[in-house]
C-alpha cells in the first residue's frame, strides 16, 4: 500500500512509480497462477466445455483453426490465473488509490476488497452454473434440423469469458452503489427517484453483454436490480464524505498530489517578485 505521510503531498513521479509496482506485482500474480494451472490445461477446458457438451450430447466441439486445439486450452488457463488472482488485484488497486482517501475510508478497503471477490465469484458461479445450461439448452434447440449444432472450440470459449466476467462485473453493482454514495456522487434518495431508469438500464446493460435472446438479458437485469437494491440498503451505514471535512482541515485527510516542481515554482515566485519590484521602481 503505498506510504503517505499526513498531510504531505506526493509528486506525479511517486504515483508513476507506484502505478508501476501496482502493474508489475499484478502481473507476477496472474503469471505465478498461469505457471501453476499450465500443466492442467487440457483438463480445465474440459470442465468449462461441460455445460455445452451436456446440451448436445453424443457430439463434441470442433476445432476449425489448425492450433486451436494448442492455443484455447492455454488462453483459457490464462483467464482462469486472472481470475484466481482477482482478490490480490483488487487489493492491489484499493491500495493505489489509498493516498486519496481519509482514515475513516481506508479501514473500508480490506471489507470491500472481501465483499468485492465474493460478489465476483458469485457472479462467474452464477453465469457458468445457471446462465449457461440455459443459454446453450435454448441454443440448442432452435434452428432449422439439417443444422448439426457444433461450436467451435475458440467461438465457444470467447463466448464463456464475455458472458461470465459480464456478470462477475454486473455482480459488483453494490460495491458501485455504495461507492458513489459515499463519495457524494449521489444520494438514495435519487437512485429511488430515478428507479424506473435503473430498471431500464439494467436491461439495456443485460442486452449489450449476453447473447440477443430475451432470456439471457433477463437472466442478468434481474441479479442487478436486485444487488442494486441491496446497495440502497447497505449505504446509509456508511459515512458520507463532506466536502471539508474535521480530518481535512486538521491535516489528516488525504495526500494530494503536487503536479509541479518545488524547485521551479520558487524560481517563478522570485521572477515574479523582482518584476513587481522594478515595476515600482520605475
Amino acid at each position: 500500500m503505498p506510504e503517505s505521510v499526513k498531510g504531505e503531498k506526493m509528486s506525479i513521479i511517486q504515483h508513476l512509480v507506484e502505478l508501476r509496482n501496482t502493474l508489475l506485482h499484478s502481473v507476477l500474480a496472474i503469471t505465478i497462477f498461469f505457471v501453476a494451472l499450465f500443466p492442467f490445461a487440457d483438463q480445465i477446458y474440459t470442465f468449462i466445455a461441460e455445460p455445452i457438451v451436456a446440451a448436445i450430447p453424443g457430439s463434441n466441439l470442433i476445432a476449425i483453426g489448425v492450433i486451436s486445439p494448442f492455443l484455447t486450452p492455454l488462453k483459457m488457463a490464462l483467464i482462469l490465473a486472472v481470475y484466481l488472482a482477482m482478490p490480490f488485484l483488487l487489493f492491489k488497486i484499493w491500495a493505489f488509490v489509498a493516498p486519496a482517501l481519509y482514515k475513516h475510508e481506508k479501514r473500508l478497503i480490506l471489507p470491500l476488497v472481501i465483499s468485492s471477490t465474493i460478489l465476483f465469484y458469485t457472479g462467474i458461479l452464477f453465469s457458468f452454473y445457471i446462465v449457461f445450461p440455459v443459454i446453450f439448452g435454448f441454443l440448442s434447440t432452435v434452428g432449422p434440423s439439417v443444422v448439426n449444432f457444433t461450436p467451435d472450440i475458440q467461438y465457444y470459449l470467447d463466448f464463456v469469458i464475455k458472458v461470465s466476467f459480464a456478470f462477475g462485473v454486473a455482480f459488483e453493482v453494490p460495491i458501485a452503489t455504495i461507492l458513489l454514495i459515499m463519495f457524494g456522487v449521489t444520494t438514495p434518495e435519487k437512485l429511488k427517484k430515478n428507479r424506473a431508469y435503473i430498471v431500464v438500464g439494467a436491461f439495456v446493460l443485460g442486452m449489450l453483454l449476453t447473447p440477443p435472446d430475451i432470456i439471457s438479458q433477463t437472466l442478468i437485469a434481474i441479479p442487478i436490480l436486485l444487488l442494486f437494491e441491496a446497495g440502497l440498503f447497505f449505504a446509509p451505514f456508511f459515512k458520507v464524505r463532506k466536502a471539508k471535512s474535521e480530518n481535512d482541515r486538521e491535516g489528516s485527510g488525504p495526500a494530494t498530489v503536487d503536479w509541479s516542481d518545488e524547485s521551479h515554482n520558487a524560481k517563478m515566485d522570485k521572477i515574479e517578485a523582482e518584476m513587481n519590484e522594478r515595476g515600482k521602481n520605475k
